[in-house]
C-alpha cells in the first residue's frame, strides 16, 4: 500500500469547506471521487486542516493510501483530467506510511487580503475584502506584533469553535501595501476556528480607528471575543503554505 501526498489549489469560492459535510459540495468530496475515477478505488483523504465555506489554498497538502500502481505524474494529470477548473492537482509525492499531515506540520501560512479603497473590485471581489475606509497600515502592523508568541487567542476564535485548548503559537504576523492592496500574512503552528479571520477583522479595525494599536496586546490578556474586532469574510483568506520537517516526503521524481 502506497501513501501518496496531493498538494492542491482551489478557489473555495463554491464549495462548503474543505471537509465532506451534508449541506453541500467540498473539496474533499470532489477530489476523492476524482481519485476514484481514476483508480477505481474511493480513499479517504487526509489534509493538514479544515478550511471553511469560501476560503482558498494556494497549497493544500492531503494523503491518502492506495494500492495503485500509476506513477506520481499520472495522479497529477489524471485527477486534473477529472476535477472542475476551480481545483488543481499542483504535484504528488510518495511519503512514507506513518506521515501524519496535521502532526507532522511544523507551521502554516495563511494569507488574508483586502483591497482598500472606495469602489469595489469586480475582478477580485471573490478573492479578498472590499473595505471602503482608509486603512492606517501603520498602526495595523504595530499591532501586528503583538500576536507573534505562545498565547490565549480565545478572543480571537468562532464561539462554536471546540478545541479543548485556545493557547497557540504564532510565529509571525506582517501587514503590507501595494497600492489599493493590503496584505495580511500570518504564520503559525495551529489556528483555532475562525482565528486568521477575526485576526485580519480586528487588524482592520485598528486601521479604521475603532481600536487602538495596544488593542491586541490587551484582548490576549483579557480573552474576550466581543471586544475583538468583526470576523472578517471567508473570500479574502488563503492558505499560502504548510511547513513540513525536511526528509518526510521524496521528490515526485523519486518513484
Amino acid at each position: 500500500m502506497r501513501s501518496i501526498k496531493l498538494t492542491i489549489e482551489y478557489d473555495g469560492t463554491g464549495y462548503s469547506g474543505w471537509q465532506e459535510q451534508a449541506n453541500g459540495i467540498s473539496i474533499q468530496q470532489t477530489v476523492e471521487e476524482a481519485i476514484k475515477r481514476l483508480t477505481g478505488t474511493k480513499p479517504r483523504l487526509k489534509s493538514s486542516g479544515r478550511t471553511d465555506a469560501g476560503v482558498h489554498a494556494c497549497a493544500m497538502p492531503a494523503v491518502f493510501a492506495t494500492d495503485s500502481a500509476l506513477p506520481l505524474r499520472a495522479f497529477v494529470e489524471g485527477l486534473n483530467h477529472f476535477l472542475p477548473d476551480d481545483i488543481a492537482i499542483l504535484d504528488a509525492a510518495e511519503v512514507p506510511p506513518g506521515f501524519r499531515p496535521i502532526g507532522d506540520a511544523l507551521a502554516k501560512h495563511y494569507r488574508y487580503t483586502i483591497i482598500n479603497r472606495p469602489s469595489r473590485a469586480p475582478l477580485i471581489r471573490m478573492q479578498a475584502w472590499h473595505v471602503r475606509e482608509p486603512l492606517d497600515t501603520e498602526a495595523m502592523s504595530a499591532a501586528a506584533r503583538d500576536f507573534v508568541g505562545v498565547h490565549d487567542f480565545a478572543a480571537f476564535r468562532a464561539s462554536n469553535c471546540t478545541a479543548k485548548t485556545s493557547s497557540r503559537r504564532i510565529d509571525s504576523v506582517s501587514v503590507s501595501r501595494t497600492g489599493d492592496m493590503v496584505i495580511i500574512d500570518v504564520v503559525g503552528g495551529g489556528f483555532l476556528k475562525n482565528m486568521v479571520r477575526v485576526m485580519a477583522g480586528t487588524l482592520v479595525d485598528i486601521g479604521r480607528g475603532r481600536f487602538g494599536a495596544g488593542h491586541v496586546a490587551w484582548l490576549l490578556h483579557n480573552p474576550d471575543r466581543k471586544k475583538a474586532g468583526v470576523t472578517a469574510p471567508a473570500s479574502g483568506l488563503c492558505l499560502i503554505q504548510v511547513h513540513y520537517p525536511e526528509g518526510l516526503t521524496f521528490p515526485p521524481e523519486a518513484a
